[in-house]
């Protein structure tokens, strides 16, 4: 029997390899007739910091995912898939991630190999090695496009 996924959780932070999995996870999700839940964490700790110098930096935010995730939408739906849908979280991006899966009935993550916040992957470790580690179901680390090759260079500076 082929394995089929159900369930599909892909985590967006606007990144290219967060773009990446997003792409591949829709071409998964039409192959097993799978729903897609896309999921983007604002880092409430990072705007702890920004709190004091400007009160709306979550609402402004909190609208910028809105508005990526609403593209993420119409683009896999203009490519066939009407099971998709998001919710933008709000903590520390690991631990939301880790936890999603658990009441969603989530059978697969596709994440990107790399994120945004480089600066967190020093200071804290990456949320996709975390991931990797701690998931209660399959997890795909997404390096390559669609072609299968390799993210562009250009993409990977941080």
């Amino acid at each position: 029997m082929l394995q089929q996924y159900k369930h599909i959780l892909v985590p967006v932070d606007g990144s290219y390899e967060a773009e990446l999995a997003f792409k591949k996870a829709v071409a998964v999700a039409k192959r097993n007739d799978a729903d897609l839940h896309l999921v983007h964490v604002v880092d409430t700790r990072a705007l702890q910091i920004f709190s004091s110098l400007d009160t709306s930096m979550a609402e402004q935010v909190t609208e910028t995912a809105k508005k990526t995730l609403d593209k993420y939408v119409a683009d896999a739906k203009a490519d066939g898939l009407d099971k998709i849908d998001y919710a933008i979280e709000y903590g520390a991006p690991r631990t939301i991630i880790e936890d999603v899966p658990r009441g969603n009935d989530t059978d697969l993550i596709m994440i990107g190999a790399t994120g945004l916040n480089a600066v967190g992957r020093l200071l804290i470790g990456s949320v996709t090695d975390y991931v990797t580690r701690t998931a209660v179901c399959d997890v795909i680390v997404v390096r390559t496009d669609l072609d299968n090759q390799p993210a562009k260079a250009a993409h990977r500076a941080e």
